[in-house]
């Protein structure tokens, strides 16, 4: 028992003598950057007003279909600075995601993006994924919000309540939705080959992001 016992220490020692020999030649891994975003974010989808996915229901369409803008007006990942950097994110929920980035954004930006764009996105990183660079434009009144890129157009008129005020609602579970303002869909559009759709008179918001790395 004395020499088995000998031979399980010995053999315990050469282990754990190349595991760390093992630990000391990986290298270390880099620490994640540091990042912050404030954002405004313009979406239509093919859910009825009001979407009951933003209040934690199931989708009013099967696949839910739609297109998200998201507009940086103040944020960074590490020393690349973001503001003024958009992309839209399209989808149809678990079968595929079009990405559009600004044509405007710098590879740096477009490298921090890989930071940002998981957050923006959520559950939908589980179906195909597809990125390009191009022209996004938008426009963003008291009333109404357009958007497009040359495969998505979105125009959503502002619905309003008790005394003509916008109608509104606060303190959704989701932070991408705080301030949540609610739209409804004139033209809801998406075209790029198999991936398309086409709605009206659905769902549609704006809202506001705000977001940084874990402290």
């Amino acid at each position: 028992m004395r020499v088995f016992a000998a031979i399980v220490s010995a053999l315990i020692a050469v282990v754990a003598s190349a595991v760390a020999m093992i630990a000391a030649a990986a290298p270390a891994q880099r620490p994640a950057p540091d990042w912050q975003i404030s954002a405004t974010l313009a979406e239509s989808c093919s859910c009825v007003v009001a979407c009951p996915c933003n209040f934690g229901g199931a989708p009013s369409h099967d696949p839910c279909q739609g297109n998200r803008l998201v507009s940086i007006s103040k944020g960074h990942v590490g020393s690349v600075d973001l503001a003024g950097v958009s992309f839209v994110v399209t989808w149809s929920l678990g079968d595929w995601t079009d990405i559009t980035i600004s044509d405007t954004v710098t590879e740096a930006q477009r490298a921090a993006l890989d930071t940002v764009l998981p957050l923006a996105f959520g559950s939908m990183r589980r179906s195909q994924v597809q990125v390009t660079k191009a022209p996004i434009a938008m426009e963003m009144t008291a009333n109404r919000v357009r958007f497009t890129t040359p495969d998505a157009t979105v125009d959503m008129t502002l619905m309003t309540g008790a005394g003509g005020q916008a109608v509104k609602v606060l303190n959704l579970p989701n932070p991408l939705y705080q301030d949540y303002t609610q739209y409804r869909s004139v033209v809801h559009d998406h075209r790029r080959g198999a991936h398309s759709f086409s709605h009206t008179g659905t769902n549609g918001f704006t809202s506001t992001w705000e977001a940084r790395s874990p402290r």
